[in-house]
């Protein structure tokens, strides 16, 4: 590293934009990683081949309309069948997901806003981005309400039904129990209310309201219909199910 990189103040450094699966990438054209600031940049501005990740303005910590104190704490939040595997992540370029994925944990403190646990890597605990979303059943539509930072156990047990496909429905609902308090009679009527609420919204196609994201000017991806939604779903669940039964086989 050189002296002026050592020396450049990380507020005026070029920041970056790169997304996970691409940070190798950007890694062989020269960007740098901050691991205080936790973010990638170019260590000496402009680099050519790093202007594809050349950061775009910050989103706001509050989204316009955002609500949030909507869906506080720890509950299982199961999606509704017709709409699984597409979340606010398949639905913006993964460029304008690492602004919003770093804002939601900025304005966390890097804390998981269900338990208050920080990311520890040994014990392959992360923190990751998450949806509260609103079901208006008069017009079938599926609006997004807050985004939520939750560390991986969180995230797992409020996706109670993606935990039970993977086997893991044991660890998410101890892990449910010790953050809540919840008596095991307590949770088995909790999960069996989430089970009914998920049934009822499963019979139905919803259509997305993203305008949250909109009015932030992030750029939504062209959206699926709500058939089209439900046809990734089911696709997208039967190939992790295949997947599954190899790696049980191998």
């Amino acid at each position: 590293m050189t002296t002026n990189e050592t020396t450049r103040s990380p507020q005026r450094r070029a920041w970056l934009d790169v997304p996970f699966s691409e940070k190798d990438q950007a890694k062989a054209h020269g960007a740098r990683w901050d691991p205080a600031a936790k973010r990638w940049y170019d260590p000496r501005p402009p680099t050519g081949g790093l202007q594809p990740w050349a950061a775009l303005p910050d989103v706001p910590d509050l989204l316009p309309g955002e609500d949030r104190s909507f869906g506080s704490g720890l509950f299982v939040d199961m999606i509704p069948r017709t709409c699984w595997f597409t979340n606010v992540r398949t639905c913006v370029s993964p460029q304008d997901w690492e602004r919003l994925r770093r804002m939601i944990l900025g304005r966390a403190g890097h804390r998981c806003e269900a338990c208050g646990t920080t990311e520890d890597r040994a014990a392959r605990r992360w923190l990751e981005a998450h949806e509260r979303w609103s079901y208006d059943n008069r017009t079938a539509t599926q609006t997004l309400r807050r985004l939520i930072c939750l560390c991986s156990p969180c995230h797992l047990t409020t996706h109670l039904g993606h935990a039970n496909v993977t086997g893991r429905a044991d660890e998410a609902l101890t892990h449910l129990r010790r953050v809540t308090g919840m008596t095991d009679q307590q949770v088995s009527r909790h999960v069996d209310e989430a089970g009914r609420l998920w049934t009822e919204r499963s019979a139905r196609t919803w259509h997305l309201n993203l305008r949250m994201l909109t009015d932030a000017s992030v750029t939504l991806r062209r959206p699926e219909t709500p058939a089209q939604r439900s046809d990734t779903a089911y696709r997208v669940l039967h190939a992790r199910r295949a997947d599954d039964r190899v790696g049980r086989r191998s």
